[in-house]
């Protein structure tokens, strides 16, 4: 690729100045410098498939089609928003989750198990009843399992068709097996390791799975009245249309979230490939920026796409 020019250089810093920021936090340059620069072995080597979807702009599409599928459960959607806070400080969950994932992804051993341990402890403080009487604990491994499960498919399917290097097969059940690693820690009992297994802990977990006033607030929440700046209503609306068409059939009609399929393929990913094109470019290491620094991934990590 060529050199930019001076102009367009700068746009693409302010850009991805921006997403940075938003999806990191003002700490973020010395979060991602604690994740690189302090020495000692990582969970994941650099080979390894978790690093390429982690560090991917499908992360985006990712994420919010995770939060889709979680809210199906009435537990866990209780737990979000008794405990959560997500519509008052949506931004900052986003910073602490992003910042949990470049850790666990690309972080020291060490760093990456006391964050590992900062989150079982807010779990154990995560606990109440729902409004039809169910006790619910964030600490449940089977909650913990559901909550797992569903973001590995999504982060696994937004790859998949948003990713700019898609894996095989067995870089897909490979990464499976990486997300187990952190699954383990965060006390999810006998996590699946491949996408078989996937598929058949989310079907053991239909019967549980139910729309409820809680989880179509936030779908309209994060679709209809998402917490971003005007000028950025339209790439984030086709990022949101992207994640809704990751969704089963079963889970967006729950959700009450209109689908036309035959105009997915059409009109719906190209536009997702699009934006995330545009993100991947935004936060693209290529040449020196203004400050100094590289690449702004997705989550703080390695780089935007590997």
């Amino acid at each position: 690729m060529g050199l930019l020019s001076d102009n367009g250089r700068v746009l693409r810093d302010r850009i991805g100045d921006a997403i940075f920021s938003r999806v990191a936090g003002p700490d973020g340059p010395d979060t991602r410098a604690r994740i690189h620069s302090a020495p000692g072995p990582r969970w994941f080597g650099p080979e390894r498939p978790v690093r390429q979807v982690h560090g991917d702009a499908s992360m985006f599409i990712g994420g919010l089609s995770a939060l889709l599928l979680q809210s199906l459960h009435p537990l866990a959607m209780a737990a979000v928003a008794g405990h959560s806070g997500f519509r008052g400080d949506p931004w900052g969950r986003l910073q602490r989750t992003s910042a949990f994932l470049a850790m666990t992804t690309y972080g020291p051993a060490d760093s990456a198990q006391r964050a590992v341990d900062r989150v079982r402890a807010v779990h154990a403080t995560v606990h109440g009843t729902t409004p039809d009487g169910q006790e619910y604990r964030a600490a449940d491994p089977r909650l913990l399992c559901w909550v797992h499960i569903a973001e590995v498919d999504c982060f696994l399917r937004a790859h998949q068709h948003f990713g700019a290097r898609p894996l095989d097969a067995a870089g897909y059940d490979a990464y499976v097996e990486d997300m187990a690693r952190i699954a383990t820690a965060l006390g999810v009992p006998d996590p699946p390791t491949n996408r078989a297994e996937l598929t058949d802990r989310l079907a053991a977990y239909r019967g549980e799975l139910r729309s409820t006033p809680e989880a179509r607030s936030v779908a309209r929440f994060l679709l209809l009245n998402p917490p971003v700046p005007v000028l950025a209503r339209v790439p984030y609306g086709a990022l949101a249309a992207g994640a809704v068409s990751l969704l089963p059939l079963w889970a967006s009609r729950a959700l009450r979230l209109p689908r036309v399929p035959p105009a997915e393929g059409v009109f719906v990913r190209p536009l997702g490939t699009a934006v995330t094109a545009g993100i991947r470019w935004a936060l693209a290491p290529g040449e020196p920026a203004r400050h100094g620094q590289r690449a702004r991934p997705p989550v703080p990590g390695r780089g935007t796409d590997g």
